[in-house]
């Protein structure tokens, strides 16, 4: 879909450095989301422009406060929601809805209650109508992946919270879609369990080679999962400064005590800090 943007303030995105032809896989150009107002006021402007994109292969995370609309840019990528006004592609190929090049993953679990980890893993497979031998040899592959071999017939009751998001998150890779989506997916575990599953995140993405777009408003877990990140501010949300992350594919937790990371995580605390539009 492409659509004249609106009269409004240009975003502050830096240019993005170039990218080798073939390698991007996600891209959101000069998108802007607006919500109908109530009786004859003029529509909302909740998001936008924002340019936005992630790579074959990266983990890139958007961050901010809540309600500047990342969680709704999200939706736009997922197709969702629909971009009043911009460019959103996978693979070149204009987003028109929901589908399977790319999966989703939550705060919360979304996970069948009434069927086991197994099942859960393999639903996604029988909807696209992938035979029954090929289900059971993806299903094992994730379950040993996610190391949830020996909870494979349990149900999602008998997990713990950061048990059933890794069961989320091979529900959502089961297809092998071309990106991944994670909304908030650590938000409502504790501090230590969340911590195990940033790292467990990054041995993932290490293992399976997946492109990954994540929104969360953790500053530090942005800085220490992705190698990029989008700030966003301000209503309308926009992008105010793209970081790059200097700590390379294979980092532990120990990255969080260097001084760039704290300088990095300082400089986009205080963006927050900025008075909004």
């Amino acid at each position: 879909m492409t659509l004249s943007p609106p009269e409004l303030a240009e975003p502050i995105t830096p240019e993005p450095p170039d990218t080798p032809a073939g390698t991007r896989k996600l891209d959101m150009v000069r998108v802007i989301k607006t919500f109908p107002a109530r009786r004859k006021a003029k529509p909302v402007v909740a998001v936008g422009p924002v340019d936005l994109h992630v790579d074959q292969g990266e983990l890139v995370s958007i961050v901010g406060t809540s309600g500047c609309g990342k969680s709704t840019l999200l939706n736009i990528a997922g197709g969702l929601e629909t971009a009043t006004m911009g460019d959103v592609s996978v693979d070149g190929e204009p987003v028109i809805g929901p589908g399977p090049d790319r999966g989703m993953v939550f705060q919360g679990y979304s996970l069948y209650p009434w069927k086991t980890v197994a099942e859960n893993i393999s639903f996604g497979l029988e909807c696209q109508g992938v035979d029954r031998v090929r289900r059971a040899e993806r299903v094992k592959e994730l379950l040993a992946i996610m190391d949830l071999v020996a909870f494979a017939d349990r149900l999602p009751k008998e997990l713990s919270g950061g048990m059933r998001q890794r069961v989320a998150i091979a529900r959502a890779l089961a297809p092998e879609p071309d990106i991944l989506l994670l909304d908030e997916p650590f938000g409502a575990l504790d501090a230590q369990t969340k911590l195990a599953m940033q790292e467990f995140l990054l041995l993932v993405w290490q293992r399976t080679g997946a492109t990954i777009l994540m929104v969360t408003h953790d500053v530090e877990e942005a800085l220490f999962l992705s190698q990029r990140v989008y700030v966003m501010h301000g209503r309308p949300g926009r992008v105010v400064e793209v970081v790059d992350v200097p700590f390379g594919r294979t980092r532990g937790t120990q990255v969080k005590r260097s001084p760039k990371f704290l300088d990095l995580r300082d400089e986009i605390q205080e963006l927050f800090r900025q008075p909004l539009d």
